[in-house]
């Protein structure tokens, strides 16, 4: 027998024993197993089956396909930057320019494709099957939310009309009282929590209060900042930071922001957006000033947040 089968069949030996487990049957099991096939191994037949309109409209089905492949970009970015957090001991540089350089991919794919909102509708279909929808809305993204608060410090997510209050903070149950977005969730005559805020708190704010008591320590800001000197001024890896910042909290909301002026502008008046959400104030990155490393934007680009780069 081939001395490279040998070798591995005494590595499995010594893997199954340290386990006080039998191989031969695991053998057994292997020689009686069928082969993979890429269909099964994706899940193919069910990732086709997920896709269920409430209309008969035809464009509905791109809407539903495209916020599906977004929320798997989403989770990508997600696992990226757990591996950060998980990592022991912490993460050196390379690392976690690895681990960057792998989210920005993630976030400059979904940018450039969103041209299959902004331009891929049509702009009557999608105002008749949006009705259908009501009171569902992205901003219930609670991945989306994750991602801001496993890339920064909380404090960083509050609604700028808070931040002087909440300086210096650290109570997670506080912080997240005033997080920026709960405010972008209000009707838009009353002030009032909307229907959709309603059912994503009730749905996922415990969940949340437990991964940012989770992330507090190791956000991506945080990790940033725990480097040693000589890396935190690596200049590589600044400017994959605030591009990172960019396509999050500018580039990312810009895209949702132009794809509802195509579809909810109109006269006399804008339409609403499906869960109620006062979308003219809450989209616009200047208007939120989110910003996940404030010490890498010199003092004008942060006074200047999210209007350079509308130019």
């Amino acid at each position: 027998m081939d001395q490279a089968i040998l070798d591995r069949l005494q590595q499995l030996e010594e893997k199954y024993s340290a386990m006080g487990q039998d191989m031969k049957s695991y053998l057994d099991g292997l020689l009686y197993a069928d082969y993979l096939t890429y269909w099964d191994y994706i899940h193919l037949d069910t990732l086709l089956s997920l896709q269920n309109p409430r209309t008969p409209i035809p464009d509905e089905r791109i809407f539903i396909l495209y916020h599906q492949i977004t929320e798997l970009y989403f989770r990508l970015t997600l696992d990226a930057i757990a591996q950060l957090a998980d990592a022991k001991p912490r993460p050196d540089l390379a690392f976690f320019k690895r681990q960057v350089t792998r989210i920005n991919r993630y976030f400059e794919q979904l940018i450039s494709s969103f041209d299959i909102m902004v331009e891929g509708l049509d702009r009557e279909e999608f105002l008749k099957f949006r009705m259908s929808l009501l009171p569902s809305s992205g901003f219930q993204s609670v991945q989306y939310r994750m991602i801001e608060i496993a890339g920064t410090d909380m404090i960083n997510l509050v609604h700028p009309s808070k931040r002087e209050l909440t300086a210096g903070v650290n109570d997670v149950k506080l912080l997240y009282s005033v997080l920026y977005w709960r405010s972008g969730a209000t009707e838009l005559a009353s002030g009032k929590k909307t229907l959709t805020l309603r059912q994503f708190e009730d749905k996922y704010s415990a969940e949340l209060m437990r991964f940012s008591e989770t992330y507090q320590t190791v956000n991506l800001r945080a990790l940033y900042q725990s480097l040693d000197e000589a890396d935190r001024q690596d200049a590589e890896l600044i400017q994959m930071l605030r591009q990172f910042d960019l396509n999050v909290n500018v580039r990312w909301g810009l895209s949702h922001f132009r794809s509802a002026a195509r579809y909810l502008n109109a006269e006399p008046k804008e339409i609403a957006a499906t869960g109620g959400t006062n979308w003219q104030q809450y989209l616009p990155p200047r208007m939120q000033l989110i910003i996940f490393f404030p010490e890498l934007w010199s003092e004008e680009e942060r006074k200047n947040w999210g209007r350079f780069q509308e130019l």
